[in-house]
């Protein structure tokens, strides 16, 4: 069975996938800010380790990483931020403090996360690491609004790419996901797809990427996103 590295795994997407990968008898290591008071998380059975983590300061990652002594299988970089909302998102009013830490976040924290765990995945057999992005970071579909989040994930999207040019010779398969639009607290109520419905789409993904000269930009249904 693989042994999986999940951020951000105390509720949304993340506790879904690391329910699902418990399910399929993964040993997960299951990693938030505050482990104490993620009951969701701690009220999981099965093979799981919780660890706390800030992605957004690179001293938590690094003691992560030298934490874990053992090789892993899949990285999944999911811990992310929306940012603030309405017009500090705006081109002509975008508040660049939150531009800041939303690029600290879901772009320096998922490439942290993902550069620090690099020798535990070149250890490992399955040798799989994947970025949970957005659509929205997608240049072909630059409708506006909400600035901050989608340059963030836009970032990560190229040094994804750019990351799976560099290890496919060492057989590293990278893969920058979309999950949907799910109903978790930052999707909101009105999302029509289950945190279920996007987790198991995802994993199948996860299951079928390949090394190769671009990170897969795809969706939870496997369907692929233009750049």
């Amino acid at each position: 069975m693989p042994t999986i590295m999940i951020t951000g795994a105390n509720r949304g997407i993340g506790l879904e996938l690391t329910k699902q990968y418990l399910a399929r008898g993964a040993k997960v290591h299951a990693c938030c800010r505050n482990p104490e008071e993620a009951a969701d998380l701690s009220a999981l059975a099965g093979d799981i380790t919780l660890h706390s983590v800030d992605v957004s300061n690179a001293p938590s990652i690094t003691d992560l990483a030298a934490s874990v002594d053992e090789p892993l299988d899949i990285v999944i970089a999911n811990a992310g931020v929306y940012g603030k909302q309405g017009a500090d998102q705006s081109f002509a009013n975008l508040d660049m403090d939150g531009f800041q830490f939303a690029l600290q976040v879901n772009t320096f924290g998922a490439l942290r996360t993902l550069q620090a765990f690099l020798p535990h995945i070149k250890r490992g057999q399955g040798k799989r690491m994947v970025a949970i992005t957005s659509k929205m970071g997608s240049i072909d579909d630059a409708s506006g609004g909400m600035i901050a989040y989608r340059a963030s994930k836009t970032a990560l999207n190229m040094a994804m790419c750019c990351g799976a040019n560099e290890l496919q010779s060492e057989g590293i398969a990278l893969g920058t996901l979309h999950p949907g639009w799910v109903k978790t607290r930052m999707g909101g109520d009105n999302a029509p797809t289950t945190p279920e419905e996007s987790a198991l789409g995802l994993i199948k993904v996860i299951e079928g990427l390949e090394p190769g000269p671009k990170a897969a930009f795809k969706d939870f249904r496997g369907d692929t996103i233009a750049w």
